[in-house]
């Protein structure tokens, strides 16, 4: 735990709320073409629904095959996200190879399981082809103290995963105050996370600006004193493209345009890129790529 015990993890939600509402009332009515193809860029598009299957998953990569065809002035999302054992379904029907393939991983959703049996998933998952894993914090564990095992058990995924992406998830709805959110932010990224996550999507409240500008300036606190950039996801309820914004413009006012990148920014969101292809093609409301 090199650096996590000289950071403070006090928040003070009124700073916090006071900063976001600046940063929210510059934001202009009209989203730019180049907003939303930047937007578009950051996609991690996600399918993690227990009706998943082989079917399913191979005509969401036909898909995503198909759109530098269908809008050659698209630019590629920036990875499909499926459950361990459909990474092998990506892995054979994903033409684009500026798609990467995310898996979640380690005990998906609620991390609850034997270590052995995390690293044997994501194990599992890399061999079939995962670029990325999106693994979830033992938020059970943390609430009763135990960070430095917490730290282990990141430090333990990082280190099998070696050069891929590590996405820490740290559900932020079932934490008590931001204080907690910024501590667990900086716990995940001291063990080694290349990125840190909001949500699950699969319990309570998904992706808030509040909380994820708290993860936002913890990723800047780190960033200054260690010189790692750490990449952050928001996933969870974004649908559309003027949600999406929000976010973007969270890590743009407080992270700088540096971090405006797939490889350190990306949006978790399984609706979202219909509205964006909506809104730049001029489509009406009827119009639906993804189905």
């Amino acid at each position: 735990m090199k650096y996590f015990s000289e950071f403070t993890f006090g928040v003070e939600p009124s700073d916090i709320e006071n900063q976001l509402s600046q940063y929210l009332n510059e934001i202009p009515e009209e989203i730019s073409d180049e907003r939303l193809a930047l937007i578009f860029s950051l996609l991690d598009f996600t399918s993690l629904s227990e009706k998943d299957n082989a079917e399913t998953i191979g005509h969401l990569c036909d898909q995503v095959n198909l759109i530098p065809e269908s809008y050659p002035d698209l630019p590629s999302p920036a990875a499909i996200c499926v459950y361990p054992e459909l990474v092998a379904i990506v892995k054979a029907k994903l033409d684009n190879p500026l798609v990467n393939i995310a898996s979640v991983g380690g005990g998906f959703p609620a991390s609850q399981t034997f270590m052995e049996v995390k690293l044997k998933e994501i194990e599992m998952a890399v061999e079939a082809g995962a670029d990325e894993i999106d693994s979830v914090l033992s938020i059970g564990k943390f609430q009763l103290g135990l960070v430095e095992e917490i730290h282990e058990e990141i430090s333990r995924i990082k280190n099998l995963l070696g050069p891929l992406h590590l996405k820490v998830i740290i559900e932020t709805s079932a934490f008590n105050d931001l204080s907690e959110i910024r501590k667990a932010s900086l716990l995940c990224m001291d063990a080694g996370a290349d990125f840190i996550k909001t949500s699950t999507g699969k319990t309570g409240e998904g992706a808030n600006p509040v909380s994820f500008a708290v993860m936002c300036e913890a990723v800047k606190d780190f960033y200054s004193k260690t010189g790692r950039k750490v990449g952050i996801k928001p996933a969870g309820g974004i649908s559309d493209a003027s949600s999406a914004n929000v976010y973007v413009t969270i890590v743009e006012k407080i992270l700088g345009t540096e971090w405006l990148n797939p490889e350190k920014f990306r949006i978790g969101a399984s609706r979202l890129a219909n509205d964006l292809i909506r809104r730049i093609l001029k489509k009406d409301d009827t119009f639906s790529y993804f189905y």
